[in-house]
């Protein structure tokens, strides 16, 4: 079987899986027998002569095959929901959505989602506002005043409030922090950084009081740190280890987003620092509108989740 000949419905099951996590809640929202779902996934596996999810215990995770395919497949079924509104007569493209988001999800993820939006849904209006922090953003949500907020969320990956309904929650990516460094610093001549090297090193915080201080410095470091610099803006950040002022930690996904003269490397030799990208909303059913934003973003999460590269030296 050719990958062209792969039928819409098990483009729409393989997405299910994904945004469900587990074959059996993916049946329960299609409304699909677990079996059902099993025999589509195994038809687009075989025409795509791989393996697309990685089984677990906890669910089902994309392999590298599998975010080619989903990147493709959310083009794909968001163009054949456009063609049948427009067939049906309805505004298709109409409807308002909120979008929240913490500050370094501004610099890569939101602005490749709006793009897409902009060609697939040019009707679709969009307001957003960046949050000064997940606790702020989450607030919003409860109080009705955002339909969509991007997250941040570190270890142990608690639910972002304790209020009742749960806030609906995806996971767009997860993936290690890393660390940016000047181009001409000693630690930016190899491909990632030995966890042992940055005892000594001057670092980059995220404020200058209260526990936001140590934001920017390696997380389990066994010693005090040397704060050269505090600042909260991630880009005044990145321009400070530009001029060779320190070092600071920085989420895999803004390594595009580095100015001149940063190497953003991943770190090595001990526990890995997971970061995770959410999106949250109430738990009510969404919107059209809401529902395309959401896909847009989970589209621009799976193209820019690729392994961390170190920037060239300029």
């Amino acid at each position: 079987m050719d990958f062209t000949d792969v039928s819409l419905t098990a483009l729409r099951v393989f997405r299910a899986v994904t945004e469900q996590g587990t074959f059996t809640a993916a049946a329960a929202s299609l409304g699909y027998t677990q079996s059902a779902v099993s025999r589509q996934i195994a038809a687009i596996e075989r025409a795509a002569g791989a393996e697309l999810l990685e089984r677990r215990r906890d669910g089902v995770r994309l392999t590298a095959a599998g975010r080619v395919v989903m990147r493709r497949a959310t083009v794909v079924l968001a163009e054949i929901d456009a063609t049948a509104r427009e067939l049906a007569g309805l505004p298709g493209q109409a409807g308002t959505v909120r979008l929240g988001w913490f500050p370094s999800a501004g610099a890569v993820l939101v602005p490749r989602a709006l793009t897409a939006l902009r060609r697939t849904d040019p009707g679709l209006h969009i307001t957003g506002r960046e949050g000064t922090s997940t606790p702020a953003l989450v607030r919003a949500l409860r109080a009705g005043s955002l339909d969509l907020a991007v997250l941040a969320s570190v270890p142990p990956f608690r639910p972002p409030d304790a209020e009742s309904p749960p806030l609906a929650l995806q996971t767009l990516t997860e993936r290690a922090l890393c660390l940016a460094v000047p181009v001409a610093h000693p630690l930016a001549r190899g491909d990632f950084v030995d966890v042992a090297d940055l005892r000594g090193q001057r670092w980059i915080a995220g404020s200058s009081s209260g526990e936001d201080r140590l934001m920017g410095v390696w997380p389990g470091l066994d010693e005090r740190p040397e704060i050269a610099h505090t600042a909260r803006d991630w880009l005044a950040k990145l321009h400070l280890v530009a001029a060779g002022c320190g070092l600071t930690t920085v989420p895999a996904a803004l390594a595009p987003a580095a100015p001149p003269g940063v190497r953003v490397l991943p770190v090595r030799g001990g526990p890995q620092e997971q970061r995770r990208l959410l999106l949250a909303r109430l738990p009510h059913p969404p919107t059209a509108a809401v529902t395309r934003v959401a896909a847009a973003l989970r589209a621009a999460a799976l193209d820019i989740d690729t392994p961390a590269r170190a920037l060239p030296s300029p």
